[in-house]
């Protein structure tokens, strides 16, 4: 079986699917890596490196049996070459809940297609969930840039001149991106609030050193501890509860997300109207909408004399940390299908249903099927 490795064609992308510490347990597997030419480069991985653990450079990577991807389908930029030939299996990243015309593409030429996305938060299956890699980075990543646009010292630090005050830091939406923000500015030295619909939170919350902020409000927790959609009248007793914390902060940090749905808005032009000169808002569900409803996708903004960051895909920022763990939970996810060297793709297996979106030029997963169009 041979696999390939494409050099990711997204605006911006430097991540790469595959690390050359990790070609050898795919050579042990019985298969045959091919690196398309450059691939790691923009992650810190040159060709030597993955030749020298048994890959082949090769330009026609893409045309492998199956093709290991950071970005496919949907997620994948819209002048990207796709999959390399009919009846390929593809991996990745690939924006599975929306009809798209990739997804046409690839029901016609009867692609196998994988979605990292949907990893089941299992047991069994922790070392192959990349959104949980990802969201850890991003997290991370936050709460630097946060740190960087800030006017003030995360720390309190008494000095001969005077005592500084210790920057107040509030993170909205305690999963994973959350949990990494809180603990990352904690070490900072910053005074560090959370806030979550989900109350399971809280004494992880507390573990890291913060303060929970309790908010009379339904619990709002969907499948597989990911936050579920709720009510308009629900958000908006949410944004009232939730002003004056706003008010009160130097930085805000909003991961809120819910898979497959726009972000709701948590924090209004008149919360930030609120907030105090020179404070700054970090929004990580900008490419779903936006937690702030003043955020820009990709851009930085100031209103009210407030910084407004709306940054995008994060990981890659950090390619070289975020390739080797995605790379990690793509090869876990690959060889665990993985039998006498050839892909057995076994659809009563937990994680390869929750996974498994098209097969033999039609949908295979029951809960898309309704969204991409069911059979083609």
């Amino acid at each position: 079986m041979i696999v390939g490795v494409p050099r990711e064609t997204a605006p911006g992308e430097r991540r790469v699917a595959l690390v050359p510490a990790h070609v050898g347990s795919l050579v042990q597997a019985g298969c045959t890596v091919l690196i398309e030419p450059d691939a790691g480069a923009a992650s810190g991985y040159p060709d030597a490196e993955y030749e020298a653990k048994g890959a082949t450079i090769a330009p026609d990577a893409r045309r492998a049996d199956v093709l290991l991807t950071v970005r496919a389908g949907a997620a994948a930029s819209a002048d990207d070459p796709g999959p390399g030939r009919d009846g390929q299996t593809v991996i990745g990243f690939l924006e599975p809940y929306g009809a798209h015309p990739s997804f046409s593409t690839y029901l016609k030429r009867r692609i196998t297609a994988f979605s990292m996305e949907l990893i089941p938060r299992i047991t069994r299956a922790q070392s192959m969930d990349a959104l949980s890699s990802m969201a850890n980075l991003a997290g991370y990543r936050a709460a630097i840039l946060g740190a960087e646009a800030l006017p003030k010292m995360f720390p309190m630090m008494m000095t001969a001149a005077g005592t500084i005050v210790a920057a107040r830091v509030f993170v909205v939406g305690v999963g994973v991106a959350g949990l990494q923000a809180i603990a990352t500015t904690r070490r900072l030295g910053a005074l560090v609030s959370a806030y979550d619909v989900r109350p399971a939170v809280k004494e992880q919350v507390h573990s890291l050193g913060a303060k929970f902020v309790e908010m009379e409000l339904e619990a709002a927790e969907g499948q597989g501890g990911y936050a579920k959609e709720m009510d308009d009248e629900f958000y908006r007793r949410q944004r009232d509860l939730m002003g004056d914390v706003v008010a009160q902060s130097d930085l805000v940090i909003t991961t809120a997300a819910i898979p497959g749905k726009p972000s709701p808005v948590l924090i209004t032009e008149e919360m930030v109207a609120r907030m105090p000169p020179g404070s700054v808002i970090v929004d990580l569900a900008t490419e779903r909408g936006g937690n702030c409803e003043l955020s820009q996708t990709g851009e930085t903004v100031v209103r009210h004399g407030v910084t407004i960051l709306g940054p995008v895909n994060l990981p890659s920022s950090l390619a070289f940390n975020a390739s080797q763990l995605y790379s990690k939970n793509v090869t876990t996810f690959f060889l665990s299908m993985v039998n006498d060297a050839s892909l057995v793709i076994d659809p009563t297996d937990e994680i390869v249903a929750a996974t498994l979106v098209m097969r033999d030029g039609a949908i295979a997963n029951e809960t898309l099927r309704g969204v991409l169009g069911g059979e083609q």
